[in-house]
């Protein structure tokens, strides 16, 4: 049987390098995945490089377990409409 995986999903937008580094910091404190999309690209969003080499000032689609309201809280800074 396949296992169903619910995400909550929202947008956000990181504009400098500090930005990213904070993003990051912030989501390497939760132990499950967070992910960034990026156009056609996933990216880990525990990952510095990746968020600075492809979604620096991009919009970004964060992608997380559903029920992960504080998480989403934490970066609700970075939040765009």
């Amino acid at each position: 049987m396949m296992k169903r995986c619910f995400a909550m999903k929202f947008m956000i937008r990181l504009r400098n390098p500090k930005e990213a580094e904070e993003f990051v910091h912030i989501a390497s404190g939760f132990d499950y995945d967070i992910d960034l999309k990026t156009g056609a690209a996933y990216l880990d969003a525990k990952s510095l490089l990746g968020i600075i080499s492809c979604a620096l000032n991009k919009n970004a689609e964060v992608i997380c377990p559903k029920g992960s309201d504080d998480f989403k809280k934490s970066v609700s800074k970075f939040a765009i409409a």
